[in-house]
């Protein structure tokens, strides 16, 4: 590729030679410059931008919800960090049949996980960072005191989620004025969730954990029929881990292991590395053809297999053993879909937020946070503002199954953070945020850069597509002909009201000392350096 048409609308990548954020949002890439231009590193400018989101996204992430991250340093192999957090002590699969629940609601409280992110973030701080809680919640606590005016996407998908919010009377006290979801450029504040922020700012993560936010927290979730204890709260720990790093066109594509579905993504490069795509048109429909049936390969696996690591009856070596790519590389038809992979369920697209920082000394962090669906379980507790995610919904109820709920289990989860290296370095931290759409939008901007050399930010434009229900789900952005081509193959056509996901990514030039990021047009952010 050769840079972009400037006759058209789109966005340049962003270029700096210090230090470098890209977010979803303008408030979170601010925060995270403003850190590094203090003499923060990465880690502390990355945990900024998340607080902050956490206050201007409030449909994608939160306090109430997740975290995981990859932290690379120069010279140094990358670490990851799981702030995924825990079903209760309580939950069996025995409770919910006794009690005739068969599948979890996302909207019950019994979709309602333990939340690590507030765990992983002070453990990335402790470990990782130059700062504490309290310097990183302080831009997120002003904008939660003083309100911030409503972007227009957040404020799309307000709309879209007001009839769920006034379900809870919690959210509809907080997240509904008038019974109505707020506008764009509408001034939103958040009180009582300023208060709890502070709260943490002044006496750290175990305020969250074991003081009187969990105390509030638990008492509001047993109101709700809900098996948590103060117990399970205080029992939350995020851990470090050893990302999985599999080769792919020359580069090591580096994600987390279970129970996140980042060896899904691993899986589908795998497949793709079987196919000549570089020999293909970017936007054409043999290569999302082929695309699409490497994904729903990979899904296969990833439904039956993917689990808390504990429970896992399937090796990650085994599932990237590059024997098995090419057995179902070959059972890909590049002409038709197959009829005989079987149906996958997909849920429909949720809400996560994905950044990543790079530091003058290149530490590259990979970063992303979560709810799940948009406004998470839709329960929030009215008194510490604390909205839960519904993490607990991707649990299966079956027994046999290794992703069954129990007591402390970890769900399978779509949260991947993700690095490339070259020669052991850094070369791409990015991310796409979307959910089950995660490892297809991994796959879909690597082989842009890595198959079609595009940069980071036409990497990040290009149309998408994902299947929902036994369907083939385009952006707009795909050409009708291109649709008709797919259709023609067997796919089931049609156009997606919402873009899939969002994504943000940095590349390393090292020989001429540049960053390079890219923040995806579908949210409301951008890329900046200095």
């Amino acid at each position: 590729m050769t840079g972009r048409d400037f006759h058209l609308p789109g966005r340049s990548p962003a270029y700096a030679g210090n230090a470098m954020c890209a977010t979803s949002h303008p408030l979170a890439t601010e925060a995270a410059i403003s850190v590094l231009r203090g003499g923060g590193n990465a880690v502390d400018a990355a945990v900024t931008a998340a607080a902050v989101l956490a206050v201007v996204e409030p449909q994608m992430t939160g306090i109430g919800g997740d975290c995981f991250a990859i932290v690379a340093r120069k010279d140094k192999a990358p670490t990851g960090i799981n702030g995924s957090g825990r079903a209760p002590a309580a939950a069996t699969a025995q409770w919910y049949h006794v009690h005739g629940i068969e599948v979890i609601d996302p909207e019950s409280v019994h979709a309602v996980t333990v939340p690590g992110a507030v765990d992983a973030w002070d453990r990335l701080l402790a470990d990782e960072g130059t700062i504490g809680l309290d310097e990183a919640l302080a831009p997120a606590i002003r904008l939660a005191d003083e309100g911030f005016f409503l972007a227009p996407r957040v404020a799309h998908d307000w709309r879209l989620s007001a009839e769920a919010l006034a379900r809870d009377p919690g959210a509809r006290a907080i997240y509904l004025k008038d019974g109505k979801p707020y506008a764009v450029g509408d001034r939103v504040c958040f009180p009582a969730l300023a208060k709890t922020l502070k709260t943490i700012a002044g006496k750290g993560r175990d305020a969250f954990y074991e003081g009187d936010i969990a105390e509030a927290l638990v008492r509001h979730l047993n109101s709700l029929g809900g098996l948590h204890t103060i117990d399970d709260f205080a029992a939350t720990r995020a851990d470090w881990v050893k990302p999985v790093v599999n080769p792919y066109r020359g580069v090591d594509m580096v994600e987390l292991p279970p129970n996140t579905q980042g060896v899904t993504a691993q899986l589908m490069l795998n497949i793709l590395e079987n196919f000549d795509l570089a020999a293909l048109d970017p936007l054409g429909a043999e290569r999302l053809h082929l695309e699409m049936e490497a994904a729903r390969s990979a899904y296969r696996f990833r439904d039956r297999m993917i689990a808390d690591p504990d429970s896992m009856q399937v090796g990650v070596a085994d599932l990237l053993d590059k024997r098995l790519a090419r057995d179902l590389a070959a059972h890909i038809d590049i002409d038709r879909c197959s009829a005989d992979l079987g149906p996958v369920r997909i849920p429909a697209p949720s809400d996560t937020v994905y950044l990543t920082v790079v530091d003058s000394d290149r530490t590259a962090v990979s970063f992303i946070n979560s709810l799940y669906h948009a406004f998470g379980s839709r329960i929030c507790d009215p008194a510490t503002g604390v909205l839960h995610h519904c993490r607990g919904s991707s649990f299966s109820l079956n027994p046999d199954h290794p992703n069954c709920i129990g007591p402390n289990k970890r769900p399978m989860h779509t949260l991947i953070p993700a690095l490339a290296m070259r020669d052991n370095r850094v070369d791409l931290a990015y991310g796409v945020m979307g959910a089950a759409y995660q490892p297809v939008g991994h796959t879909h901007v690597a082989t842009n850069v890595y198959d079609f050399g595009m940069n980071i930010q036409e990497a990040i434009d290009l149309p998408r597509l994902f299947f929902r229900d036994g369907r083939l789900g385009v952006e707009r952005g795909i050409p009708e002909a291109v649709r008709a081509a797919l259709a023609a193959k067997g796919h089931d056509v049609f156009v997606v009201e919402t873009p899939w996901g969002g994504g943000q990514g940095i590349m390393i030039d090292w020989e001429r000392g540049v960053l390079i990021g890219g923040s995806d047009p579908r949210k409301d952010g951008c890329a900046l350096g200095f």
